[in-house]
This record gives structure tokens, sequence and C-alpha cells, in this order.
């Protein structure tokens, strides 16, 4: 589709148009002009004008962590239903956990997410697990799953406590120019804790995970990666110490990057005073501490990355007791009106941009056009002042498990192009 983009304000920093009101003409999907009040000629009569109140536009929003759970787990939500559920919250592009049955560790599932999301709005990227069936022992053939277009290997949320493992996962990645994400967590110090431990935990008789579970794990990874001389991603991180930690490290060395999930920007502990199984997630909600120091490493750049960790779960597996309720939240819809709305006033929009567009790509190596004239138009449009109402009807996952519903967020997506294709969000 070709489309003219009228009064739109660029936010991509790399641009020279940045911060601008211009108009954008696209052309068989690339950017063809770049200026204040373009007119269209009366050859361009099937050119499509976009001209919204309050438009901005950025290169497209890429989600790092995303559940779609399929195959294995189609009650809970289909690809088809994650693609949709991304154009809702203007994603052009996202990448799949391996949480799968069967598991995401031979590249013939790959290729069978790569068949039913070919042709879509939204790039998908499966990321494939480090071992075979998430075991954290045997090590799964990743030369010959790179064939399938993955771009990243992890085990998401289970950890891998086996160093000459991961340190072994490490070196084939660099020698393949591939990435490892792990999510630094020790299960033995969690021992089936449920939410952060503290004087609220023990004030609700539930297990605890300790901070040091996280910040342990997070230094040995940094040194096996150093030892391996690869390039680590660090996952979910979720504590202050684990934040100096990475801090520390990016000072001294270029190798490692990381991110965090969105509700552990604005989300304490608090949420779960009342066994309020919504705000189960792992990790779990910390202490206003910790967001004080996630915040800053938001800023000062030691955080890469801010994703939904969008976990589609159904709800009769939310509501009963606390330490049986799957943990997770679906986050893709929602995703932009909360980041706005809790984290707007403490980092600058730039800034947010960077961490749910530009920064992923990158680091998974993946393309990510400026706006500029001549670059593939991969763009989300969107208000970032808007106040909008979140309603059961924006949700498009087959999972309803957000604890958002019927709350004023700020900032909305409105559409995105990519492929050449544009939609509504």
């Amino acid at each position: 589709m070709n489309i003219l983009i009228k009064n739109t304000t660029i936010v991509d920093k790399r641009s020279k148009f940045n911060n601008s009101n211009v108009d954008i003409l696209i052309i068989d999907g690339i950017i063809t002009e770049i200026k204040k009040n373009l007119i269209l000629d009366k050859h361009n009569s099937k050119i499509k004008v976009i001209d919204i109140k309050n438009c901005h536009v950025s290169p497209g929003w890429f989600d790092f962590h995303v559940n779609f759970c399929d195959p294995g787990f189609e009650n809970r939500d289909t690809i088809e239903n994650g693609i949709n559920s991304s154009v809702k919250g203007g994603f052009t592009g996202v990448q799949i956990m391996p949480n799968t049955e069967p598991n995401i560790d031979n590249k013939s599932i790959i290729e069978y997410i790569n068949n039913k999301s070919s042709d879509s709005i939204v790039d998908i990227f499966a990321s494939a697990n480090i071992t075979k069936k998430a075991n954290g022992e045997d090590l799964v053939e990743i030369h010959d799953i790179l064939k399938s277009g993955c771009k990243s290997f992890t085990d998401d949320k289970k950890s891998i406590s086996n160093s000459k493992v991961l340190n072994l996962s490490l070196e084939y990645a660099k020698d393949l120019n591939t990435l490892i994400i792990h999510h630094p967590s020790d299960k033995e110090l969690i021992n089936h804790g449920v939410v952060n431990e503290g004087a609220l935990s023990t004030k609700l008789g539930l297990k605890g995970i300790p901070n040091i579970s996280e910040f342990l794990t997070t230094y040995r990874d940094i040194e096996i990666n150093n030892y391996s001389k690869g390039k680590i991603h660090l996952s979910y991180i979720s504590t202050s110490e684990s934040v100096k930690l990475i801090r520390k490290q990016k000072k001294s060395e270029n190798n490692i990057t990381c991110d965090v999930s969105i509700y552990n920007t604005f989300l304490d502990e608090s949420k779960v005073d009342n066994f309020d199984t919504r705000y189960k997630l792992v990790p779990p909600l910390r202490t206003k501490k910790d967001i004080k120091e996630i915040i800053k490493g938001l800023n000062d750049s030691t955080i890469d990355i801010i994703t939904s960790d969008h976990t589609p779960v159904d709800l009769e597996n939310k509501k009963i007791e606390f330490d049986y309720a799957d943990s997770g939240i679906i986050g893709l819809e929602s995703f932009f009106g909360l980041l706005v709305k809790n984290l707007g006033e403490h980092i600058d929009l730039e800034t947010l941009i960077e961490k749910i567009s530009i920064n992923p790509k990158q680091i998974l190596k993946i393309d990510c056009p400026e706006i500029k004239v001549g670059e593939k138009a991969n763009l989300t449009l969107f208000d970032p002042s808007i106040e909008w109402v979140f309603k059961e009807t924006d949700i498009k996952s087959m999972s309803k498990n957000t604890p958002f519903v019927s709350e004023i967020l700020k900032g909305k997506p409105l559409a995105i192009y990519n492929n050449s294709k544009f939609k509504i969000c």
C-alpha cells in the first residue's frame, strides 16, 4: 500500500528529521519523500492519505519477549491471535520465546512458526532453546537451527545452572555470530518461592524469592561471559544489585546487554498484599528501591530494552491459590499506554522509543531502517499524550489475564506500516 502520512512528528534519534513535523510519502514500501506540506499530483490518486491529530511516527516497535503458545498450548493463544495482539499494541516485530510443546529446539518448529506467520505485517522471529527440551544440560544443534532464520537462543526463564553448558553455548554463539539470552536466577536459592522475599512475604506466609538468587547468577553470567570472550544478553533484570553489577561491567567491557519487563519498572511487591494472583510474575515484583535503580539504569543506558513479557494464561490457572497459580500477564495491547503513563515523567520519549524499537533490533542484528528517504518503511504511528480507557474489547489474545482492564492509560498506538502493508491499531 502507498500512503502519505501528513503532519507527523518524527521520533528517531538517528534521523536528521528527529522532532520535526513533516509529511512522509511511502511508495511500494519505501520512503520516497520527507518534507513539509507535501502535495500529491493528480497521478497519485491511489495514495492513501493519513492525517491524524497529534500523530507521531517512530521506527516500528519490536517486543523482545512474547509468548504465543503455539504449538502446544493453543488453548491459551495462537500465532494468529498473537499477530493481532501485536498489531493492536503497535508492534511491527516480535520475538517468540521457546515456551512451546514441543520445544523450539530444532529447526522444524521454527519453520512451522515461520510458515504460520509468513506474509504478515508483523515480523515474527522465534528464539530457539539453548538446551534440548530446556533441560539445562544438552546443547541444541545451534549451527543447524541458525539456517532456519533464528536470531537467538534462550531457555527463557529456565536458568541454566550448569556453568560449563552456559560457557560452551557462549563460545558456539561467538563463533556463529548469534546471541545467547539468559535469565539470571538460581533455582536452588529460589527454592519454590513465589513472591519477593521480605517483610511482606513473611506477613503473607508465602515463600520468598531472595534478591541474591538473581544477583549471584548475574555475577556468574558476567564472569563466564568474560572468560568465553563472548557476548551475552541478560533478561528480566529486577533487582537494584543486578543493575549496579551490569552498569559496572558495561563501563569496562562492551560485551553485555540486558532487558527489563515493563511491570518491574513501576509495580512493586505491595500489589500482591491481598494475594492477587494477577500480579504473580517471574521475576516477582520487587521493592520501590529496586524500581528506582531500574529507572536510573534505563536513563543511563545500563538497561537496553523494555519488554512486555506477553504471557497468555487461561483464567482457571490464575484464579486459584497463590502458590499454585501460573505466572504472567498479557501485555502487548496495553504496553505503550502503561509505558508512557508510568515512565513518561522519568524517561524522555526518545529514550523510551529507543528501548522498544531501535535497541532490540540492533541487539538481534535485525534490520532497523532509519526514517529517511530511500529506506524501507517500518513504522509505528502513535499519539504519546492521549488518555484512553483500556477495555476487554482491546484484548486480541484468547487469554484475558491482565489487571489493567478499565484503567486509564496514556499514549496510544494508532497504526503500523511494514512489509508494504498498513493497519490501524
